[in-house]
């Protein structure tokens, strides 16, 4: 995996897309910290989509007992 900086990243990035589309990685750096990475889509999870998360949503939703209230868990999560 190549690292870019940001700026460079920046002003090649529609070259880094096309070297990306052929397959190659990119890890971009600020500051020589590393901050993003520019990936090739992942064809094992490009035939995912709705189906797998809807199912992912009634596997959790099989683990809840009783009825659930929405809002109640909006306000819960707001309390951390």
């Amino acid at each position: 995996m190549e690292k870019v900086n940001a700026f460079e990243a920046k002003t090649r990035l529609s070259e880094l897309l096309r070297e990306t589309e052929k397959g190659r990685s990119f890890m971009i750096c600020r500051r020589g910290k590393e901050v993003a990475q520019l990936l090739p889509p992942d064809s094992t999870r490009a035939g995912k989509g709705i189906q797998s998360i809807s199912a992912g949503f009634r596997k959790i939703r099989g683990k809840i007992s009783g009825p659930v209230n929405i809002r109640e868990l909006i306000e819960e999560g707001r309390r951390f």
